[in-house]
């Protein structure tokens, strides 16, 4: 079975670097599980670092740039984005005003826990952790441990 698996996990790596060629770079020891997403936009570019590892359904979207340093794990579920969508013009529908970019730098020896999204522009330094559920964007400093607060509410519900 797990022969299976990583015979899976090299056809899909084939199928990427047949599609993308030069715009994506996988290092050494690189593993994924149950299903990969990656999109490359014309004159993008994504590279990841040996010894990296994606849990399930992970997703790299780039119209720019994404670069993931050797050693960082993803948990289920971790999507990365380099653009948003331009929405400035009301005249003009959402989907034909374009993207904004800007790269997206995850350092070496990285944590990213289960259900983070990383926006565009945002750099986490080296041996960093992202605690599960976290929404990034910015700059994280090397050695830090990043979570985003959630306060449960709750209300009584009003019968009528």
């Amino acid at each position: 079975m797990k022969l299976l698996h990583y015979l899976k996990m090299y056809l899909t790596w084939l199928c990427y670097k047949f599609i993308y060629g030069k715009k994506l770079q996988i290092g050494k020891n690189v593993v994924w599980r149950k299903s990969i997403s990656i999109m490359i936009d014309t004159g993008a570019s994504v590279i990841i670092g040996n010894d990296c590892f994606f849990n399930n359904y992970c997703s790299l979207n780039a119209n720019e740039r994404i670069e993931i340093g050797q050693g960082t794990i993803f948990g289920e579920n971790v999507k990365i984005y380099d653009h948003n969508h331009r929405f400035a013009d009301r005249q003009q529908l959402l989907k034909k005003q374009g993207f904004s970019t800007e790269p997206v730098h995850i350092g070496k020896n990285c944590w990213i826990g289960s259900n983070v999204v990383i926006l565009k522009g945002t750099t986490i330094g080296d041996n960093c952790i992202v605690g599960a559920g976290t929404v990034l964007s910015g700059n994280i400093g090397d050695g830090k441990i990043v979570t985003q607060r959630r306060e449960l509410e709750y209300r009584d519900i009003i019968f009528k």
